[in-house]
């Protein structure tokens, strides 16, 4: 339980299904710890206050769960070196992935407790068919999560239970309302939760310690064009803040970590028909033996494109898209989609040009 409506609407679900249900807020830090002690984000002791208010209404138990190294270690640490790397993470994913569907989860189990459920607007069900659990996108698709969950396996699939799946949010809130809840009029959180106020360079030299160094802002062709405030602070894409007299607009095509230069262009040399993914994980099985059509998401809020999909060895992916692709980023989630289902997906490595599918 976050302290956030959907999580507290949840419980109420599950206690309509039947289930007892005990209520656990995750500590992941403080707001002192990321040097923004005044400043409002999730994750914060009101929302510790909300969600446990939420759970005395609702009648269960309810427990603070310290899990602030850990956070430290694999989310925090994680987005640190893949922005030294250049690529751009998303921190939301890793968290999912370790914090809750690892740590909680197995916590959960050891506790003697069947199942862990969330608010996230996700279904999942079993298939009898194939014996397998399929993984779908809410119902109300303008909520849906599935692109932040690509990662979850059969085995904790089996263990997870998602009651929002079938609602929409404007239904979650007024069913919060109806029970009295604090957190129903509470709004969602937008940003990095750790990262509140959007400054990620800040972030980043605080918890290094480091200065991030000025470099080479190079043209398509290689010849240096200005000089930038440190690759870290810009991403593929960007047009605002370049500050370069280029004569017409230019953005960020390429970052080069190790020599520390920051790449521009014209919008056209953002296009790429196909990508590159490692880490992949096929929610319902093996990879495909042969090519594959699917659509496919290269970030959050992304309309699904249609491509196709060409597992590679060691848990590799070539995605081949229909049509160009604008900034896809290194560092990214690719999730890949049949209908409501979601196939599978993995990190993007790079924007590639179509080449062999076997290689």
């Amino acid at each position: 339980m976050s302290g956030g409506v959907d999580s507290s609407v949840a419980v109420h679900l599950l206690q309509r299904q039947g289930y007892d249900c005990e209520g656990v807020n995750l500590q992941l830090y403080r707001n002192t710890d990321i040097g923004l002690a005044c400043h409002k984000s999730c994750c914060t002791a009101e929302d510790q206050a909300d969600a446990a208010d939420a759970a005395f209404r609702l009648g269960i138990p309810f427990e603070v769960l310290d899990y602030q190294g850990l956070f430290r270690e694999t989310v925090m640490a994680d987005f640190v070196s893949s922005y030294e790397q250049g690529r751009t993470p998303n921190p939301c994913i890793q968290c999912n992935r370790h914090m809750k569907f690892n740590f909680l989860l197995e916590h959960a189990l050891r506790e003697g407790f069947d199942c862990l459920a969330t608010g996230h607007y996700v279904r999942s069900e079993y298939d009898p068919a194939t014996g397998r659990w399929v993984l779908k996108k809410a119902l109300d698709e303008s909520k849906d999560q599935s692109y932040v969950l690509y990662m979850l396996t059969q085995r904790q699939l089996a263990h997870l239970r998602f009651p929002l799946g079938e609602y929409r949010k404007t239904e979650i809130r007024a069913l919060a309302a109806s029970l009295g809840l604090v957190t129903a009029a509470k709004p969602d959180s937008q940003d990095i939760c750790f990262v509140p106020d959007g400054d990620y360079t800040a972030f980043l030299e605080r918890f290094t310690g480091k200065r991030y160094l000025p470099g080479d802002f190079l043209d398509m062709d290689g010849h240096v064009v200005g000089r930038h405030r440190g690759a870290v602070r810009y991403t593929i894409g960007q047009r605002r803040g370049l500050e370069l007299p280029m004569g017409s607009r230019v953005y960020v095509i390429e970052k080069d970590a190790a020599r520390n230069t920051v790449t521009v262009g014209p919008e056209s040399a953002l296009y790429s028909q196909a990508l590159l993914a490692s880490g992949m994980n096929w929610i319902e099985g093996a990879p495909p033996e042969q090519p594959l059509r699917v659509t496919a998401r290269t970030r959050y809020r992304q309309p699904e494109q249609p491509a196709t999909a060409y597992a590679l060895p060691g848990g590799r992916l070539q995605l081949v898209f229909d049509t160009p692709q604008r900034a896809i980023t290194p560092g990214q989630a690719v999730v890949l989609y049949d209908g409501e289902r979601v196939v599978g997906g993995g990190t993007i490595r790079s924007a590639a040009h179509v080449c062999e599918k076997s290689g």
